[in-house]
């Protein structure tokens, strides 16, 4: 013979499953307000007092039937029914648990409800609950119908168990509520929630799945906006925020700071308590799999912003070190590489000026047509042009900047010789410098000693092309070029009609 049993759940249990469904108390609130978006609502209102909070919707409200199902215990109502019926929104709830949360943060609640003709209230006492015994039954209390509120449903959180902040409530929202969908706003104390905005380098996405698609968007932020807070990926259903995940990120060291974004999968199955998801899934499988790619993708964008703003300062500190060098010049014209030429007037001095010749009167169209007739043609029309030096550019990351002297010019290149390559080499007029020399390394960590490095390496390929008789001299031409470069007296070079002495300055010591 076979008999039944009843299986019957204690009703501390539930209350346990309530608080203890969400790790923080504040996340019942976005619970609600998510409530509220699947029935339709338009506006939801939370209002946050000492020992209360409210949260105020203008969906379309419960009937009888409606309360009924509200208030059972993992109803499948919203599986069956995954769109809502007016915006055809994707449903948020699937558990139908959420509402015992509210136990997590307060002693008591109430849902008040209004759908047409019909309107009711319906207390949950955590104590009196407790105190009832196996009685499973709420009081409803019916209230008549007040057309000016119009049809929605109002839950009040009383006898709060702690002090919640407008601040931390808003906060949970912009995490874990849709509120980019159109015709869907909330408040906070009567001010709008916006939703987050992030500026950068964005990289939309949309890729397919057999279970469907994958959608969102990568953030690079700028350097200055970086941040340890809120690292990694939000990784949203159906709009919501379920966790956080870094997709290989923490290997990436510092720069994880300027990564930030979202990405929905609304196809993802997730755990009970809303905190993470069935990681042995073929949907998560697929899933992982397509974020490895946009992961790839997102890393090589990242890598190359940061050569370009790495460039960009390399090209900055190669810019002041060569303009040093060049006003060590205008001081030493004599070390030019190109010969002694004279010092240009005040009016043309500056970066590649040095040794400009006062440039020859134009000719008028009558002395032009002169020459052209009597086949005569002018000296500097004779000169053959020697074509300059082919600059050998390793890598695309290169910088590349003239030190100009005179109509002559030496190239000055940065590039990346790797680290067992020579610190710097010269062909013809192209000094190169190599970026991935150990002491280069060292010496970028700080931008004076940068300066003061490149300069050195300059100097020294600028005092090796006169061709000097022995080392001695050109290092001598190198540290008179070098302490030149770095001289706190700024006044220039002395004028054309002021000569002085070759390869020394005007106010150096006698």
């Amino acid at each position: 013979m076979t008999e039944a049993l009843p299986v019957t759940v204690d009703k501390s249990h539930l209350i346990t499953i309530g608080e203890r469904l969400y790790s923080q108390a504040v996340e019942l609130v976005r619970e609600l307000v998510n409530n509220a978006y699947d029935a339709d609502a338009t506006l939801v209102e939370v209002t946050i007092a000492e020992n209360q909070i409210e949260v105020k919707d203008n969906g379309t409200g419960m009937d009888l039937e409606g309360l009924r199902q509200y208030f059972i215990v993992g109803s499948a109502e919203k599986l069956r029914s995954p769109l809502s019926p007016v915006f055809k929104r994707n449903r948020i709830g699937q558990f139908g648990i959420g509402k015992f949360a509210c136990l997590s943060a307060c002693k008591r609640f109430e849902v008040l409800t209004q759908k047409g003709d019909f309107a009711a209230r319906v207390v949950f006492d955590k104590k009196n609950w407790e105190e009832n015994g196996n009685t499973w039954q709420l009081p409803l209390e019916r209230l008549p119908a007040d057309p000016t509120r119009g049809e929605g449903t109002t839950v009040r959180l009383l006898k709060l168990n702690r002090i919640f902040s407008p601040e931390e409530v808003e906060l949970k929202i912009i995490e874990g509520v849709p509120l980019r969908e159109t015709n869907f706003t909330v408040k906070v104390n009567g001010y709008p929630v916006r939703p987050r905005m992030l500026s950068g380098q964005r990289i939309p996405f949309l890729e397919g799945t057999s279970f469907g698609p994958v959608v969102g968007e990568i953030v690079i932020l700028p350097e200055s906006q970086a941040s340890a807070e809120d690292l990694g990926i939000e990784i949203r259903v159906k709009g919501v925020t379920v966790r956080r995940e870094f997709f290989g990120m923490e290997s990436w060291g510092k720069v994880i700071a300027r990564v930030r974004g979202e990405v929905n999968a609304d196809f993802l199955p997730i755990t009970s308590d809303r905190s993470g998801f069935i990681l042995d899934a073929p949907e998560h499988r697929a899933f992982l799999s397509v974020m490895e790619k946009i992961m790839k993708e997102t890393r090589g964008l990242l890598d190359q912003l940061s050569g370009k703003q790495e460039r960009r300062k390399t090209s900055m500190v190669l810019k002041e070190a060569l303009e040093r060098v060049h006003r060590a010049l205008t001081f030493n014209p004599d070390f030019s590489p190109f010969g002694v030429v004279p010092l240009a007037g005040e009016e043309n001095r500056g970066l590649g000026e040095v040794g400009v010749k006062p440039q020859a009167k134009k000719k008028t169209k009558t002395e032009t047509i002169k020459a052209s007739l009597t086949g005569t043609k002018e000296a500097d029309e004779k000169k053959i042009r020697v074509p300059a030096p082919q600059l050998k550019v390793a890598t695309p990351n290169a910088v590349v900047k003239k030190l100009k002297l005179g109509k002559q010019a030496v190239t000055c290149c940065l590039d990346h010789f790797g680290e067992s390559g020579p610190e710097c080499f010269t062909e013809g007029t192209i000094i190169y410098l190599n970026q991935d020399h150990p002491l280069f390394q060292r010496e970028s960590r700080n931008r004076e000693a940068q300066i003061l490095n490149i300069s050195r390496l300059v100097t020294q390929e600028i005092a090796l092309m006169k061709n000097p008789e022995n080392p001695r001299q050109a290092f001598e031409r190198q540290s008179r070029l070098l302490r030149d470069a770095f001289r706190e007296d700024k006044s220039g070079p002395p004028r054309p009609d002021k000569p002085h002495r070759a390869g020394r300055p005007r106010n150096a010591e006698r």
